[in-house]
């Protein structure tokens, strides 16, 4: 099984059980994308010995494959071919976490806010719905009730003091001790190294020269940007990583397009993608367009297409010009949104 940037997920090899979700049991040479999870956003997949599991954005799971010990937490031991939704977000907090391993029929789930279930084989029993346990980690789940216990994922091993060098400087962004530059951004300050911007990013080795005015201050003003923004940006220089509400996403896309960070842009698409909703999808398809950035348009159009009537009742759809609400509707007309 395979999860891409944009959620979709695809399977492939034996499938004697069901185990790839593509409504059958015969097995697959080469990739193909599970109809059944087709308009989710899917975040993490997990796969046991004959079974699957998928968590979406939006805190739901889904299962399908081998159900002999009710590892699909369905209620029943029944197989399923087809993706199944087995666990939301409606009655319990929202889902964070899914887990299950190749050699166990057990599966489990943590929870927003640290509650952990756990169905299928247990300790010789057969748990057919999801179960809460007095677990605060899904790994004490396979390591105290599989057979033979095991852990469903690879654990680190390295001593508490042993910083990598990715871990050094992640460590040191926004330190006031041994940052030898500060931004000021909407009144607050960004304490950073300018050796590191330099290296990581065009836009600062070429600010920093000597005959620029920038190379000689200890502080430098940013108003093109909010702080949330221009923090994210600076931070992702020292990580290499994106953390931001998918709203924030489109202001950093913003900049990461003006600075020419490529990386930086396919990274804040992949959050928007994940954090797409019906509250703000028509919001996101215009900054797609606004900046560019196609994948992340078709991707939004999609999801826009795939949930006609919902988004067409939300305020950000009225609130769009006239010229995007207008290209949209002949889009979805041709793409077949109204042929019924």
């Amino acid at each position: 099984m395979a999860v891409v940037d944009n959620g979709e997920v695809f399977g492939w090899g034996y499938n004697g059980n069901g185990q790839l979700g593509l409504g059958n049991n015969g097995n697959q040479l080469t990739p193909c994308q599970l109809i059944g999870l087709m308009g989710l956003c899917v975040q993490q997949i997990v796969c046991g010995y004959a079974h699957s599991l998928a968590l979406t954005d939006e805190g739901f799971v889904y299962a399908w494959g081998a159900n002999t010990y009710g590892q699909l937490g369905t209620g029943n031991k029944s197989n399923q071919l087809s993706p199944i939704e087995i666990m939301a977000n409606k009655e319990r907090s929202r889902i964070v976490e899914v887990a299950a391993c190749h050699s166990t029929h057990t599966s489990a789930a943590k929870t927003q806010t640290g509650q952990v279930y756990m169905w299928g084989q247990c300790r010789g029993q057969s748990i057919l719905v999801p179960h809460l346990t007095h677990f605060t980690c899904t790994d004490d789940v396979f390591a105290c009730f599989a057979t033979p216990s095991v852990m469903w994922r690879p654990l680190s091993m390295e001593y508490d003091d042993f910083l990598t060098v990715a871990q050094s400087l992640k460590k040191e962004f926004d330190n006031p001790e041994t940052a030898d530059l500060k931004f000021c951004v909407d009144g607050k300050y960004i304490y950073v190294h300018k050796a590191i911007l330099k290296i990581r990013c065009e836009h600062f080795r070429s600010m920093f020269q000597s005959h620029w005015n920038e190379d000689a201050k200890e502080v430098i003003e940013v108003d093109q940007f909010s702080f949330p923004v221009y923090r994210s940006f600076l931070e992702f220089l020292y990580t290499d990583e994106v953390e931001l509400p998918p709203e924030d996403a489109i202001g950093l896309l913003d900049l990461a397009t003006s600075y020419c960070e490529n990386r930086l842009k396919r990274l804040c698409q992949h959050v928007i993608k994940r954090g797409i909703t019906v509250e703000n999808a028509f919001t996101l398809l215009s900054a797609a367009v606004r900046y560019d950035a196609e994948d992340l348009e078709d991707f939004c159009f999609r999801f826009c297409v795939n949930h006609l009537t919902q988004v067409t009742q939300t305020a950000s759809f009225w609130q769009i010009d006239g010229k995007l609400l207008k290209d949209f509707i002949c889009r979805a007309s041709r793409y077949g949104a109204f042929n019924n």
